[in-house]
């Protein structure tokens, strides 16, 4: 059983050169998924159809089956994390007005319920209560990225589509955030695809890798095959650029 999935897509922008050339992926419950390459890849192009954002040329997105809508059903389902916590954040509203967009936007939950499920949001993402009042220039960047995780959490998704969201930290906030993200997929059942250059990160958190090279699709399987023995030359040469990730305590202190 698939969630989300792709059949044979291309993409290509108006007048320009394919950017994705017959792509399939798909994305089953409770399976984490890796979009891996280099910058230029299409890592990025596949990410925005998965969350209709666009289009394809070819092929067609599924959700549940049928061609992708991008409706009320589907956005409370499926929910973005961005890259850059910096600039994904409204800098003018309080973190409370931040992390209930979408229960307001979508009409979830009666008003006097909003206040309560942000709380244990932000709490589930490991901030503290009063984070709630404050605006976001009075936190780190590890901090702002759980922030924008509460948000995409908060309408409860079936799937959070994340795009490099933690290559802009440094590696012990990085380390911390992967960690939340898999005890998030445990608590909550979501199932998490995350684009990434980085396979140090997606070894730690995702099931399955599909490695991406030139808009097509070179190879894909669990991530312990992939890994363990890559098969293809383009695969093979990003496995052995890996660092290691090393394991770190809680959230306090966390920087760029």
């Amino acid at each position: 059983m698939t969630i989300l999935e792709t059949r044979s897509v291309g993409f290509a922008y108006r007048g320009g050169a394919p950017v994705l050339s017959d792509v399939s992926v798909a994305v089953s419950p409770g399976r984490n998924l890796a979009l891996v390459g280099e910058s230029g890849a299409g890592k990025t192009t596949l990410l925005r159809l998965l969350l209709g954002l666009a289009r394809p040329s070819s092929g067609e997105v599924l959700f549940d089956g049928r061609s992708l809508r991008p409706d009320r059903e589907f956005r409370r389902s499926v929910q973005p994390v961005f890259q850059d916590p910096y600039s994904s954040l409204d800098p003018r509203q309080r973190v409370d007005r931040i992390v209930s967009e979408p229960l307001r936007a979508m009409r979830i939950g009666a008003r006097d319920e909003i206040g309560d499920r942000v709380a244990q949001t932000l709490r589930a993402v490991g901030l503290p209560a009063d984070a709630a009042r404050r605006y976001p220039h009075e936190f780190s960047g590890g901090q702002r990225q759980r922030i924008a995780i509460a948000r995409a959490i908060v309408c409860e998704p079936r799937i959070l589509l994340a795009d490099e969201p933690v290559s802009a930290l440094d590696v012990t906030t990085r380390v911390r955030l992967v960690e939340l993200l898999r005890e998030l997929n445990t608590a909550r059942d979501l199932t998490v695809v995350m684009v990434s250059h980085d396979l140090a990160v997606v070894a730690a958190l995702c099931d399955e890798i599909a490695v991406l090279d030139r808009g097509r699709i070179v190879e894909r399987g669990p991530s312990a095959d992939v890994l363990g023995s890559p098969r293809h030359p383009h695969t093979r040469r990003l496995v052995a650029s890996v660092p290691r990730l090393r394991r770190s305590s809680g959230p306090p202190g966390e920087g760029r």
